[in-house]
C-alpha cells in the first residue's frame, strides 16, 4: 500500500526545529535531531527544506508573524513596547535568534520593493499606531518608532543576558516604561 503524504509534517519539523533552538540555540538545530524529534527521518526533512538555513529562515518568518502579531494586537505604542519587552523575556532564545538572523531573511527582488515597509512589519505597525495617535503618516514617525524600538531592544537584552544585577531588574523594567511613555508624550507635545 503507497504511504500517504503527512500533510501536518512540515508544521511538525518547523515546531520540533524551534523546540530544539529553545533548549540549545544553533548547536542544537542539525537536520538530523530536527527528523528525531519530529518523528520523521531526515531524507523526508531534505524534502521539505534543502538544508539547516531553509529551516532557520521558515523559523524566523514565523517568529517575524508572531512579533507583528503581538504588536498589532495592541492598542497603543507603549502597550506595544512592553508587550514587545515581554515576549522578548519570555521567548528569549527566540528573540535572540530573530535578531541574530533576521538580516538572513531573503529579501524580495528590487523590483518588487516599494521600501522598508514590507520588510519591518513589526516597524510599519508601530509607524502606524504613531501615526494614529500623533497625526500624520506612518513614514513621519519613522525615526521615534526607531528610538522606541533602540529602547525597547536593549532593555530586552540586558535583561536576557542578565548584564544588570538581579535586585536592579525590576527597576530597569519601571524605568523602561517611564523612558516609553516620556518619548511618546514628548512627541505628541511637538505635533
Amino acid at each position: 500500500m503507497p504511504r500517504h503524504p503527512d500533510p501536518k509534517l512540515e508544521e511538525r519539523i518547523l515546531n520540533s526545529a524551534q523546540k530544539l533552538w529553545k533548549k540549545g540555540a544553533e548547536k542544537t538545530l542539525t537536520m538530523r535531531a530536527v527528523a528525531k524529534a519530529a518523528g520523521t527521518n531526515t531524507p523526508a526533512v531534505y524534502r521539505r527544506f534543502k538544508n539547516r538555513r531553509d529551516i532557520l529562515h521558515a523559523i524566523l518568518r514565523r517568529l517575524q508573524k508572531d512579533v507583528a502579531e503581538v504588536v498589532r494586537s495592541c492598542q497603543s505604542a507603549e502597550e506595544a513596547c512592553e508587550r514587545f519587552l515581554e515576549f522578548a523575556l519570555t521567548h528569549p532564545h527566540e528573540y535572540q535568534l530573530f535578531y541574530e538572523h533576521a538580516y538572513q531573511l531573503p529579501r524580495p527582488p528590487q523590483s518588487e520593493r516599494t521600501g522598508l515597509r514590507e520588510e519591518r512589519p513589526t516597524m510599519a505597525l508601530m509607524e502606524a499606531k504613531l501615526a494614529a495617535r500623533l497625526g500624520g503618516s506612518p513614514e513621519d514617525h519613522t525615526r521615534l518608532g526607531l528610538a522606541l524600538w533602540a529602547v525597547t531592544h536593549g532593555t530586552a537584552m540586558i535583561l536576557i543576558s542578565k548584564a544588570i544585577p538581579e535586585e536592579h531588574a525590576a527597576e530597569l523594567r519601571s524605568v523602561f516604561s517611564a523612558t516609553v511613555q516620556s518619548m511618546v508624550r514628548n512627541a505628541s507635545s511637538l505635533a
